[in-house]
């Protein structure tokens, strides 16, 4: 069955992560939603993006401004499944997603192990599915499930 997906990350490792599930993704109609940097624009060179505001660290005018935006692009794109890896640019998409009933999934990034990200904290209440890349962060978030590392 064939998805419209939106994929939601920051540039850098978010995105090389959500990318390494090309294989997944590429068989679905997709958007991705991130932020317009020199990575970002290379590795998705050809594909359907919605630029992101940045920075969202403890910026409440670009946390507000990608409520808009998100709010637009789940409207227009009507995907069936977001999926996300963070960072802040997750947040205020999953909320939205969730109050439209819209299948949200959350990966917990790859180099935290030991410790929760304030992203998979606070997207864990409106994700239908929190996933995993190591099963030592499990204990971190109950019924969560292991992917496997993506890096």
């Amino acid at each position: 069955m064939k998805h419209h997906v939106l994929l939601v990350c920051s540039d850098g490792g978010h995105l090389t992560q959500l990318h390494r599930l090309q294989p997944w993704w590429s068989q679905h109609d997709r958007t991705w939603m991130t932020f317009r940097k020199p990575h970002a624009t290379s590795l998705l060179e050809g594909e359907h993006v919605v630029w992101a505001h940045h920075p969202t660290t403890r910026n409440v005018g670009n946390l507000l401004r990608n409520l808009v935006l998100g709010w637009r692009v789940l409207r227009r794109e009507r995907p069936t499944v977001v999926v996300s890896d963070g960072a802040g640019v997750a947040v205020p998409v999953f909320v939205l997603a969730w109050l439209l009933r819209i299948p949200c999934v959350y990966i917990e990034v790859y180099d935290r192990i030991d410790s929760r990200t304030l992203t998979g904290r606070l997207c864990r209440p409106f994700s239908s599915l929190f996933v995993v890349q190591w099963p030592e962060q499990q204990h971190l978030y109950r019924g969560s499930v292991v992917l496997g590392p993506l890096l």
